[in-house]
């Protein structure tokens, strides 16, 4: 059911309520990674593997952007000997040997830290570098454009989804641009001419204190932003890849139509909901199971039934059907009780021809098994039953006993399969073609039942 108004409310002032109450706990989550299973961990490893190497081809692509820059600007007269090209050449080569690394899934933690902080060493050396090139007061290099290149590299960082990388290249970018800041007030006398006027600042190459401690706030809070953001989004990473290799373990205990009909549903699935669908359902059951395995070891008497159920559920899949319930030897599935489906009849039948045809191609020990089927349509409720805390997604009606009946007496009349008539009359109807010539008997299943028109499949 979808959430009304009031719900939406109350439950939007309890998340705010939870903030104020416990701030740390939202602002700065705790991932609990440690104790995740290891099919989890392997796959946020993935991820975090995956982001590297985006990372580490990003900045490549960067700096080799910078360079075809570089080589497309204009040069001062008379030209000077320029650090540039060495220093972009250097970090491409560098970076280059970083991705294969990455690529190889050969890049320990220790050498991340050692790339970022390299990174904001060589950034800074290009950004140096301009005033030789052009032939300007040091304090030329404060005022270049390439100083947002800092927050570039540090927002790239957050594709790893690891906030201590994104604090390690926060921290890297303010004492480089610290340093050199520091260097160029202070290591070349008469020159940077340090003003406290702004139009000064703007049209000279004059030092205005406040403007580079306003850049290094900037990437400080740059950095803090983006730890948190990276921090929350892995918390809900962690949290979403353990629900999702849940859910998709989960899944494999249900009919995949019916997974994703759970999945898709703007509803919750609760006890007591269903829809009335017209289906077909196929019970198919193993004859004298119980005598066959009574003497034999336990992990026998399931590899057989694991062979047996490894046939016949792909052959009922590829015709459209889903399997409801295992019972035992028994496995019941049912054709458009899940999604409807105007050709149920018809489906479940090719099913059955599908079966006995596989029947030969079996081998030991499953090639020993006699398997009888039968199969009855009508109107059921497909639904959900149980409680809150266990549920079990069913059908129900009389085709489901119907079909039951008629597959135990496949035994009485000496047959594998059967349906009723009027069951086979619609599936030709429905398009379905005979493998066989039908034979049609007269047969009551019980006392308590009349006789009715059946159809001997096989």
């Amino acid at each position: 059911m979808s959430e009304t108004r009031p719900q939406t409310t109350a439950r939007n002032t309890a998340s705010v309520a939870g903030l104020l109450a416990q701030p740390a706990r939202h602002i700065w989550p705790r991932e609990g990674k440690g104790g995740l299973p290891a099919r989890v961990r392997e796959a946020i490893a993935e991820n975090e593997y995956v982001s590297e190497i985006l990372v580490k081809a990003i900045q490549f692509i960067i700096f080799a952007l910078w360079g075809l820059a570089w080589l497309a600007s204009p040069k001062p007269e008379p030209d000077t000997v320029s650090q540039v090209p060495w220093i972009i050449g250097a970090y491409l080569v560098f970076t280059g040997i970083l991705l294969l690394m990455a690529m190889r899934r050969t890049m320990p933690s220790a050498l991340i830290y050692l790339s970022t902080v390299l990174d904001m060493v060589l950034l800074t050396m290009l950004i140096y570098s301009f005033h030789i090139q052009y032939m300007q007061p040091a304090s030329f290099s404060l005022k270049t454009v390439e100083v947002m290149n800092f927050c570039v590299l540090i927002a790239l960082r957050a594709l790893r989804f690891e906030a201590r990388y994104v604090i390690a290249a926060g921290a890297a970018a303010i004492t480089c641009w610290t340093a050199l800041v520091i260097y160029v007030v202070s290591t070349v006398p008469g020159d940077p001419m340090i003003t406290r006027d702004y139009v000064t600042y703007l049209t000279s190459n004059s030092v205005l204190v406040g403007a580079e401690v306003s850049k290094i706030i900037s990437m400080l809070m740059l950095t803090v932003i983006l730890a948190i953001a990276v921090r929350r989004a892995k918390s809900f990473l962690v949290a979403s890849v353990t629900e999702g290799e849940a859910a998709h373990d989960l899944s494999r205990f249900l009919p995949i139509s019916v997974a994703e009909q759970v999945r898709d549903s703007e509803e919750p699935v609760e006890a007591g909901k269903g829809v009335r669908r017209q289906a077909a359902i196929l019970n198919i059951d193993i004859r004298g199971f119980t005598a066959r395995v009574a003497n034999r070891p336990p992990a026998e008497t399931v590899e057989l039934l694991s062979g047996y159920q490894a046939r016949i559920v792909p052959l009922v899949h590829n015709n459209g059907g889903v399997i409801d319930k295992y019972l035992g030897d028994g496995i019941m599935a049912t054709f458009g009780a899940s999604k409807a489906n105007e050709t149920q009849c018809a489906d479940a039948l090719r099913c059955i021809d599908a079966v006995l045809e596989d029947l030969p191609n079996w081998r030991a020990p499953q090639n020993e098994l006699e398997v009888n089927l039968a199969v009855a349509a009508g109107p059921v409720i497909f639904g959900a039953v149980g409680d809150q805390d266990r549920l079990e997604l069913t059908v129900i009606g009389p085709s489901v006993n119907l079909s039951a009946k008629l597959e135990k007496h496949n035994k009485e009349l000496g047959t594998r399969a059967l349906c009723s008539r009027n069951f086979y009359e619609t599936a030709l109807a429905q398009g379905y073609e005979a493998k066989r010539e039908p034979v049609y008997i007269m047969s009551r299943m019980d006392d308590r039942t009349a006789e009715m028109e059946m159809v001997v499949l096989a």
